[in-house]
């Protein structure tokens, strides 16, 4: 009798204890997603990167390194080009308006004048005295990220505008303070910053039509998709899917932030903000392989490599 007990008891413990295993939780599907991108991350070593994620169908949300804050470089453009159609929707101009295209801007140090001598946007310059519509520069700041183009935009809507702007959408540390190469402030370390979740706040804002109106919005998105950078996030993304984003690079900084639509499913938000790779060809290698494998987890059957 004894030993039936005992026999009986073990059997009660080893099957309570099956339950107990299948009642734990299981993993969610961004708890599993951040164990994947850890183990992707763990390739680059040598890499301070921050990934931010939004899925935009289920509102899920994952952050590593996500108020992490970087120099911004070039995604800054991206509230820049908000606060435009915000300013142009509330009448202070109209995105067909021109101004004169001009290569001296004000140092937010002292007032001096510098120039922009490094850019992306070569053929502007072959313009210079020329009437632009506010559109154009819009287009050429986002789309082959012209330095010049995002100066006159700067000045036209102030930074201080974009500030409180993308504040009233819930950033939490990004900065945009200035335009490009006003190196007196840079000496002082008066840099545009941003973080990984912040850029995601802006982003999702515009994926969700929230950001100015549904008109400007979809325009905002269209102009995004016209990027003419890809070797980043898009390397890694199914051809089928559409990509509107904005990379960002300086010497050792290079960042990307996507609004990712797949084909046939919901669209999601990924930043990717790295620091510390000089090669760029490996960093757009790393921001491919995140691409890769958020894509995998998040919309496993809208496309294929």
């Amino acid at each position: 009798m004894i030993a039936f007990r005992s026999v009986a008891l073990v059997g009660l413990l080893v099957l309570f204890g099956a339950c107990r295993s299948n009642d734990a939780p299981a993993p969610s599907d961004m708890e599993t997603l951040r164990a994947a991108l850890t183990d992707t991350l763990a390739d680059y070593p040598d890499a301070t990167v921050a990934v931010a994620v939004r899925d935009l169908a289920s509102e899920d949300a994952l952050a590593i390194r996500g108020d992490r804050s970087y120099h911004a470089a070039s995604t800054m453009k991206v509230p820049v080009m908000m606060e435009v159609y915000r300013q142009a929707q509330a009448g202070q101009f109209a995105l067909d308006d021109s101004l004169t295209i001009r290569n001296t801007f004000t140092s937010i140090v002292d007032g001096s004048t510098y120039r922009i001598e490094d850019d992306s946007d070569a053929a502007i310059y072959e313009r210079l005295g020329e009437r632009i519509a506010i559109r154009d520069l819009t287009e050429r700041m986002i789309t082959v990220s012209s330095n010049l183009a995002t100066n006159m935009i700067i000045e036209l809507v102030s930074a201080d505008a974009v500030q409180r702007t993308i504040e009233r959408l819930g950033t939490q540390h990004m900065k945009v303070r200035r335009g490009v190469e006003d190196i007196k402030a840079y000496r002082q370390g008066l840099n545009n910053t941003a973080t990984a979740s912040d850029l995601a706040t802006v982003l999702t804002a515009i994926a969700e039509h929230s950001a100015v109106s549904t008109a400007a919005s979809r325009s905002m998105i269209a102009v995004l998709k016209r990027q003419e950078y890809n070797d980043t996030l898009p390397a890694g993304l199914p051809e089928s899917a559409e990509v509107a984003h904005k990379t960002g690079w300086i010497t050792e900084i290079h960042h990307d932030a996507a609004i990712v639509y797949p084909l046939n499913a919901a669209p999601y938000v990924l930043v990717v903000l790295t620091e510390g790779i000089a090669e760029r060809e490996r960093s757009a290698a790393l921001h491919a392989s995140v691409a890769r494998t958020v894509h995998a987890h998040l919309r496993p059957t809208a496309g294929g490599q």
